[in-house]
């Protein structure tokens, strides 16, 4: 395995462990809070939506690249 092939393997399990963190946290604050339901939910969303404006970006640019 070439130096370049370890970055982008390293690259993509260290955010793709990052966001799984996040979301960790994200549900950890739902719990600790008793935010129920709906505040869960709208949590999931408010925080969700930039991790998926990242992943989205991400995905972008590797498009327009190629």
């Amino acid at each position: 395995m070439d130096i370049d092939t370890f970055e982008q393997w390293s690259l993509i399990l260290g955010v793709g462990g990052l966001i799984a963190f996040m979301v960790f946290i994200m549900w950890d604050l739902a719990k600790k809070s008793k935010a129920g339901r709906f505040g869960t939910f709208i949590l999931f969303v408010a925080l969700g939506l930039g991790l998926l404006g990242f992943i989205i970006k991400t995905v972008l640019v590797e498009v327009v690249e190629k």
